[in-house]
């Protein structure tokens, strides 16, 4: 008996001794340096995981460690001590990306049956971008128009439009509630927080519910990271533009925090009355409660203001004028977004994750398209009087409170993953305008000021709940085939309650409106190999009648949701290994029910499920890295978007290609990173777009516009500078152009611009050992 005691005894002595004699290291991202889990460790004839916090441990004596990880570059280490940090570094190559968007879950790139697209975080620090259409528009088939002061529209499979079509996503959660779109809604996005962004083109309705369309564009935040990080930069450019941004984490124990924020500043900017402001703020604070137990919890602050300038005439556009007709519209946005999320991992096999979210959101305006002026031909005879106008000013606010909750089963049978989740959200809205009287200077042509008047033109009401259940499953009946099917059942409830006597302005009496729909996918990827792989799919996706489409005019219409049915193919290729990649999709998509404005048999106009259309196209890329200094990409499409059967208040368009829709659009770019001075990046890049209908009669077309932008930075130790010139040609062009009954309006886009900027990162001063 004693002997087993002392045998026990000098075990454990020996085993302390060993444990003692070994070795904690932590693996995490040479860009955002976030720790990296799941990361494969071999050490001798062993394989180890990093753990949640990125770290593991070796034995003593190990002679070497071979790192691997999806998505980065491998690393050995043979050098002894071994450092305790030890930062991986993303490959070049796409095709080895792990993306989340695709089923709402890690899942390699490779075997997500949609055309995915990803903007990593060196992608993003690189860039500098000063707005999110300098990041957005390098994704094939994406062109987000840049209206000024981060004011935006979005064309992804859909010409250029300001409709809700699109879904914005923050960590996988809607930024807004269904039924209230926005299309300026990523101004409130803090992008001093973003670490990368997805993109998936095409209807996502069965994972995302409604808006997900022409495309869900997901801006993932960042984490707390591995080592303490403290990050501060400045920049600003000739064209009155200045900003500072701050990146702070820290994690210790089992806590981790984070905070990152902007305050973005111009003012006498190139076009007349075009000054803007924002502040935003994000603060994360994570806890593990365990190995297999953590909480998240995540808000962001934001305070906008902007001159509202509008688009200019084309006389003003022919002569070159930086004039503005206002001098006191504006948009005003004040923002609050809160999410708490716990996730348990059971088992290697079964996860479940929940959320809490909770948003605060309030638009006011004094809209520079709502004024009009008083004196107008009326039966071919000018009335009014020259210098009086009208307008309004508004205000739009919404609360959500939403619970989401997701389980995920793995199972040993044909590598099958079952995910399914249920989410409830309920969001009361309200939206006022009132009536204002406008002077304008016919001599100098401004509208230079306004009254305002008693007269309320809306004041109204509306509850917004929304429940839903998906269901997402995977699994592969043969070893290089992966199938991917999901369902997703939505019930919207609409309770409008006018606080005025029902009107053409006011909008419609009180009432109730119930709206739903199934949304089913199905996908499949085949493997070939691990450098060649083809997917195919068939959604679709479904947009409610939005508030302002229901309640308008003194009936309520009867109207449904609009459906999108997707049909796609597509693959990609790794020519060269880790030097020659490419990515390719073709799409159809038939948009049917979709709501207009159809005029009645007695003159007056309503909207109706009335509109077809078609959507076609085919997306490509390129990545290549021919030597190790040079990264070349080309990410390009060719669309084709076409009215079916569409007559818009009395006109029809039938046939007729769709306005603000261009063919050709692409986008490419070069980098050259020097071997001989470390920390030296030049970059050029090259936008496309093509010549488009500026109206929906094809009456007249835009020719398009290309535009060079120009990069280089520097960073030696601690400290990185940069310059950015854009529209390095000075090219004179607009964004976007169209055509009404009030004539053509131009979005013009700013001359020639330097942006320069300075950071200092702390957290490279942090001695790491060797």
């Amino acid at each position: 008996m004693m002997k087993k005691v002392y045998a026990m005894v000098v075990c454990t002595m020996l085993s302390s001794l060993l444990l003692s004699q070994s070795q904690k290291l932590k693996l995490y991202d040479a860009d955002t340096k976030e720790p990296l889990i799941g990361a494969t460790i071999r050490v001798v004839n062993s394989t180890l995981l990093s753990s949640e916090d990125g770290s593991f441990i070796i034995p003593a004596q190990t002679p070497k460690i071979e790192i691997s990880f999806a998505g980065y570059d491998p690393v050995t280490i043979i050098t002894l001590p071994f450092p305790l940090n030890i930062p991986l570094h993303r490959t070049e190559s796409s095709l080895q990306e792990v993306v989340v968007t695709a089923n709402k879950d890690m899942i390699k790139r490779t075997q997500a049956p949609v055309a995915i697209s990803i903007l990593n975080s060196k992608t993003i620090q690189d860039s500098k971008a000063t707005t999110a259409d300098q990041l957005l528009n390098k994704i094939s088939g994406v062109n987000m128009i840049n209206l000024g002061n981060e004011q935006h529209q979005m064309s992804i499979r859909q010409p250029m439009t300001t409709k809700s079509l699109f879904l914005y996503l923050e960590d996988g959660i809607p930024i807004r509630t269904s039924g209230l779109y926005n299309h300026n809604a990523l101004l409130e996005m803090n992008l001093a927080a973003i670490k990368t962004i997805e993109v998936i083109k095409g209807p996502s309705s069965s994972l995302y519910g409604s808006e997900a369309i022409g495309g869900v564009v997901n801006f993932i935040t960042a984490a707390p990271t591995a080592i303490p990080v403290l990050k501060v930069s400045a920049q600003a450019n000739n064209a009155g533009y200045k900003r500072g941004d701050l990146l702070s984490s820290i994690s210790a124990g089992n806590w981790g925090f984070v905070l990152s924020g902007y305050y973005a500043d111009k003012r006498n900017g190139f076009l007349e009355y075009s000054d803007y402001r924002k502040e935003t703020l994000t603060g994360r604070v994570d806890y593990r409660f365990s190995d297999k137990a953590s909480l998240s919890n995540s808000a962001t602050w934001l305070n906008y203001y902007s001159d509202m300038s509008g688009g200019i005439d084309s006389l003003m556009f022919a002569n070159h004028s930086f004039k503005n007709l206002q001098t006191f519209t504006y948009r005003k946005v004040n923002a609050f977004r809160y999410h708490s999320t716990f996730t348990q991992q059971w088992s290697n096999n079964s996860k479940t994750t929940v959320t809490l979210l909770y948003r605060k959101n309030s638009i006011g305006q004094n809209p520079a398209y709502r004024i009009k002026d008083d004196y107008r031909k009326v039966n071919g005879v000018f009335k009014g009087e020259k210098d009086v106008a009208h307008g309004e000013i508004n205000e739009s606010s919404f609360k959500s409170y939403s619970l989401i909750a997701q389980h995920k089963l793995n199972f040993n049978w044909k590598k099958a993953v079952l995910i399914g989740g249920l989410n409830a959200e309920m969001s009361p809205s309200g939206y006022d305008a009132g009536y204002i009287r406008i002077r304008k200077d016919t001599i100098a042509n401004k509208y230079t000021g306004f009254q305002k008047t008693d007269s309320l033109l809306t004041d109204y009401a509306t509850k917004l709940n929304n429940y839903a259940g998906f269901i997402n499953f995977e699994f592969s009946p043969l070893q290089k085939l992966r199938v991917v099917a999901s369902l997703r059942y939505d019930v919207f409830h609409y309770s409008f309650s006018n606080n005025l006597v029902p009107s053409s302005f006011s909008g419609s009496p009180d009432t109730k409106n119930i709206f739903s729909h199934v949304s089913p996918k199905i996908g499949l990827t085949y493997n070939i190999s691990d450098k060649i792989g083809l997917y195919g799919n068939y959604s679709e996706g479904f947009v409610p009648p939005q508030v302002s489409e229901l309640y308008t005019g003194v009936k309520v219409p009867t109207l449904s949701p609009s459906i999108f049915y997707n049909y796609e193919a597509g693959g990609w290729m790794q020519l060269i290994k880790n030097k020659l990649s490419t990515d390719i999709s073709v799409y159809r998509l038939n948009g049917t029910n979709e709501i207009i404005s159809v005029r009645s048999d007695d003159g007056s106009f309503a909207n109706s499920n009335a509109g077809k259309t078609s959507h076609k196209g085919i997306e490509f890329g390129l990545n290549s890295t021919p030597v190790r200094s040079f990264t070349f990409r080309l990410s390009g499409a060719y669309s084709r978007h076409t009215y079916i059967e569409y007559e818009e208040k009395g006109a029809k368009y039938n046939g007729n290609e769709m306005n603000n829709a261009p063919e050709w659009i692409y986008n490419t770019e070069l980098w050259y990173r020097p071997s001989f001075l470390k920390g030296l990046r030049l970059g050029a890049e090259l936008q496309h777009i093509g010549s488009y209908y500026v109206d929906p009669q094809n009456s007249a077309k835009y020719k398009g516009y290309k535009v060079l932008n120009l990069r280089g930075g520097y960073q030696f130790k601690t400290v990185e500078i940069w310059l950015n010139v854009l529209n390095a040609t000075d090219n004179y062009f607009s964004y976007i152009t169209s055509k009404s009954s009030y004539g053509y309006s131009y979005q013009l886009a700013e001359p020639i611009n330097f942006n320069v900027g300075l950071s200092y990162d702390f957290s490279n001063l942090i001695k790491k050992r060797k």
